[in-house]
């Protein structure tokens, strides 16, 4: 069995957090615990859930089959309509 690192040169709790990072990670953690619905977060949520797909959807059906990308040379239009 190997000894660690840490323990070769002696140094066994030698690692010094910063407590940026540890109260960074606690908030992470216990996100869910203080989340709230506010009329900011109800309207980010549906923008994000709903809105944006439904505009990529939408600007997918209208673009669909305008453009053939396969077997062109340069200077063929890739313009379908």
């Amino acid at each position: 069995m190997r000894p660690s690192i840490a323990r070769m040169a002696g140094h066994v709790n030698s690692l010094n957090m910063d407590p940026a990072l540890v109260k960074y990670a606690n908030m992470y953690v216990k996100r869910h615990e203080f989340f709230r619905w506010t009329p900011r977060t109800a309207w980010l949520s549906f923008v994000y859930i709903v809105a944006v797909p439904a505009g990529f959807l939408y600007m997918g059906y209208q673009t669909e089959g305008k453009w053939q990308m396969r077997g062109k040379l340069r200077g063929d239009p890739i313009a379908e309509f």
